[in-house]
């Protein structure tokens, strides 16, 4: 599914790393995992995702903001996951739209653009 992912603008705040790797492994459609430590945090990185779980109070968490090629290989990975859809894939004036909660807690919009 890497190839779907165009572009996105994501930090992810999570509970547990080992938890939260394998629904970000499936959405970025790779098996490269690299983990570091940063000052009271654990990261990860992802494919273009960033996971931090630590004393997050102490750092920003942002939603994100994924464009995709195609929003089918992004709902059967959130699917697979149990992840929560909080707005279905719905028509928006640049194209279609799914929101959806991760397991963490993490939100992220979901967006393909209009050809």
């Amino acid at each position: 599914m890497s190839s779907n992912i165009q572009a996105m603008i994501a930090n992810v705040a999570v509970d547990n790393l080992d938890d939260a790797i394998p629904l970000y492994k499936e959405l970025a459609g790779t098996e490269e995992v690299r983990r570091f430590p940063y000052k009271e945090l654990e990261l990860a990185l992802v494919g273009p995702f960033l996971l931090y779980s630590g004393p997050v109070e102490n750092y920003i968490s942002q939603a994100g903001t994924v464009l995709v090629g195609s929003l089918d290989p992004v709902l059967g990975a959130l699917a697979k996951a149990d992840a929560e859809i909080i707005e279905e894939p719905h028509e928006v004036p640049n194209g279609t739209r799914c929101v959806a909660r991760h397991p963490g807690g993490s939100v992220f919009e979901y967006l393909q653009l209009r050809a």
